[in-house]
Protein backbone atom coordinates (compact mmCIF):
# COMPACT_ATOMS: atom_id res chain seq x y z
CA UNK A 1 0.00 0.00 0.00
CA UNK A 2 3.17 2.57 0.49
CA UNK A 3 3.28 2.24 -3.32
CA UNK A 4 0.36 4.69 -3.18
CA UNK A 5 1.50 7.33 -0.97
CA UNK A 6 1.87 10.13 -2.92
CA UNK A 7 3.29 13.45 -0.69
CA UNK A 8 3.56 17.34 -1.39
CA UNK A 9 5.74 17.94 1.18
CA UNK A 10 9.68 18.23 1.26
CA UNK A 11 10.58 16.49 5.04
CA UNK A 12 10.88 13.03 4.74
CA UNK A 13 7.63 10.90 5.57
CA UNK A 14 7.25 9.89 9.22
CA UNK A 15 8.59 6.02 10.29
CA UNK A 16 6.72 6.14 13.02
CA UNK A 17 3.95 3.41 13.67
CA UNK A 18 0.58 4.61 13.15
CA UNK A 19 -1.75 4.24 15.87
CA UNK A 20 -5.89 4.11 16.03
CA UNK A 21 -7.36 6.97 17.59
CA UNK A 22 -8.18 4.70 20.30
CA UNK A 23 -4.91 3.56 21.35
CA UNK A 24 -4.11 7.28 22.10
CA UNK A 25 -4.73 6.77 25.57
CA UNK A 26 -2.42 3.65 26.10
CA UNK A 27 0.82 6.24 25.31
CA UNK A 28 1.78 9.22 26.10
CA UNK A 29 5.00 9.38 23.26
CA UNK A 30 2.76 8.88 20.29
CA UNK A 31 4.17 10.39 17.44
CA UNK A 32 0.93 8.99 14.65
CA UNK A 33 -2.33 8.85 14.88
CA UNK A 34 -4.73 7.72 12.60
CA UNK A 35 -8.42 9.30 12.83
CA UNK A 36 -11.47 7.31 11.53
CA UNK A 37 -14.81 8.61 11.17
CA UNK A 38 -16.49 9.67 14.27
CA UNK A 39 -13.07 10.15 15.91
CA UNK A 40 -12.84 13.82 17.40
CA UNK A 41 -10.02 15.41 16.42
CA UNK A 42 -10.40 17.92 18.57
CA UNK A 43 -8.87 15.70 21.12
CA UNK A 44 -5.14 15.73 19.19
CA UNK A 45 -5.39 19.15 19.94
CA UNK A 46 -3.15 19.07 23.31
CA UNK A 47 -0.84 16.32 21.13
CA UNK A 48 -0.10 18.48 18.06
CA UNK A 49 2.96 19.74 18.64
CA UNK A 50 4.54 16.23 19.42
CA UNK A 51 2.43 14.58 16.40
CA UNK A 52 4.47 14.55 13.07
CA UNK A 53 1.85 12.25 11.13
CA UNK A 54 -2.26 12.37 11.50
CA UNK A 55 -3.95 9.89 8.58
CA UNK A 56 -7.47 10.40 8.29
CA UNK A 57 -9.67 7.82 6.93
CA UNK A 58 -12.10 8.07 4.26
CA UNK A 59 -14.11 4.85 3.82
CA UNK A 60 -16.28 6.17 1.54
CA UNK A 61 -16.23 8.89 -0.71
CA UNK A 62 -19.52 10.09 0.37
CA UNK A 63 -18.38 10.42 3.91
CA UNK A 64 -16.64 13.82 4.14
CA UNK A 65 -16.18 14.16 8.21
CA UNK A 66 -12.50 13.82 7.31
CA UNK A 67 -12.78 17.46 5.74
CA UNK A 68 -13.72 18.72 8.97
CA UNK A 69 -11.09 16.77 11.12
CA UNK A 70 -8.83 18.46 8.83
CA UNK A 71 -9.32 21.63 9.01
CA UNK A 72 -9.67 21.67 13.07
CA UNK A 73 -6.45 20.46 12.77
CA UNK A 74 -4.84 23.03 10.80
CA UNK A 75 -6.77 25.85 12.39
CA UNK A 76 -5.85 24.99 15.15
CA UNK A 77 -1.99 25.05 14.06
CA UNK A 78 -1.04 21.66 13.16
CA UNK A 79 2.23 21.53 10.67
CA UNK A 80 3.21 18.04 10.50
CA UNK A 81 1.92 15.65 7.76
CA UNK A 82 -1.52 15.72 7.14
CA UNK A 83 -2.47 12.20 4.97
CA UNK A 84 -5.70 11.16 3.69
CA UNK A 85 -5.74 7.22 3.46
CA UNK A 86 -8.48 5.29 1.71
CA UNK A 87 -11.21 5.82 -0.62
CA UNK A 88 -9.27 9.17 -1.82
CA UNK A 89 -10.46 9.69 -5.36
CA UNK A 90 -8.60 11.99 -7.57
CA UNK A 91 -11.38 14.67 -8.33
CA UNK A 92 -11.71 15.31 -5.11
CA UNK A 93 -8.59 16.15 -4.62
CA UNK A 94 -8.63 19.70 -4.39
CA UNK A 95 -11.25 19.47 -1.71
CA UNK A 96 -8.81 17.78 0.67
CA UNK A 97 -5.95 19.72 -0.39
CA UNK A 98 -8.16 22.82 0.29
CA UNK A 99 -8.96 21.61 4.03
CA UNK A 100 -5.22 21.02 4.62
CA UNK A 101 -3.89 17.55 3.44
CA UNK A 102 -0.52 16.99 2.10
CA UNK A 103 -0.27 13.70 1.34
CA UNK A 104 -2.36 11.05 0.09
CA UNK A 105 -2.04 7.28 0.37
CA UNK A 106 -4.91 6.13 -1.97
CA UNK A 107 -6.67 2.66 -2.30
CA UNK A 108 -6.25 2.65 -5.53
CA UNK A 109 -3.41 4.48 -7.16
CA UNK A 110 -3.60 7.65 -8.53
CA UNK A 111 -0.43 9.66 -10.63
CA UNK A 112 1.34 12.12 -9.51
CA UNK A 113 0.43 14.19 -12.68
CA UNK A 114 -3.26 13.88 -11.95
CA UNK A 115 -3.25 15.14 -8.60
CA UNK A 116 -0.94 18.13 -9.50
CA UNK A 117 -3.69 18.85 -12.27
CA UNK A 118 -6.45 18.74 -9.94
CA UNK A 119 -4.96 21.07 -7.18
CA UNK A 120 -4.65 23.52 -9.56
CA UNK A 121 -7.59 22.99 -11.37
CA UNK A 122 -9.55 26.41 -9.62
CA UNK A 123 -7.37 28.92 -9.22
CA UNK A 124 -9.90 31.11 -7.59
CA UNK A 125 -12.18 30.11 -4.55
CA UNK A 126 -15.23 31.40 -2.91
CA UNK A 127 -14.56 29.82 0.83
CA UNK A 128 -11.47 31.23 2.84
CA UNK A 129 -9.60 27.88 4.45
CA UNK A 130 -6.29 26.91 5.27
CA UNK A 131 -4.42 26.76 2.22
CA UNK A 132 -3.44 30.24 2.06
CA UNK A 133 -5.66 31.61 -0.75
CA UNK A 134 -7.42 34.29 -0.75
CA UNK A 135 -11.42 34.01 -1.71
CA UNK A 136 -12.47 35.68 -5.20
CA UNK A 137 -14.73 38.49 -2.84
CA UNK A 138 -11.65 39.90 -1.14
CA UNK A 139 -9.57 39.97 -4.07
CA UNK A 140 -12.53 41.97 -5.68
CA UNK A 141 -12.98 44.56 -2.50
CA UNK A 142 -9.83 44.24 -1.05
Amino acid sequence: MDDTLIRLRDDAASAAPVLAFAELAETTNAAAVRLSPGDDARALLPLLGQLELVEVEFPGFNDGRGYSAARILREHGYAGELRAVGQVLVDQISHYHRCGFDAFRPDQPIARAAIDKAIATWPEVYQRTVDGRAPIWALRHG
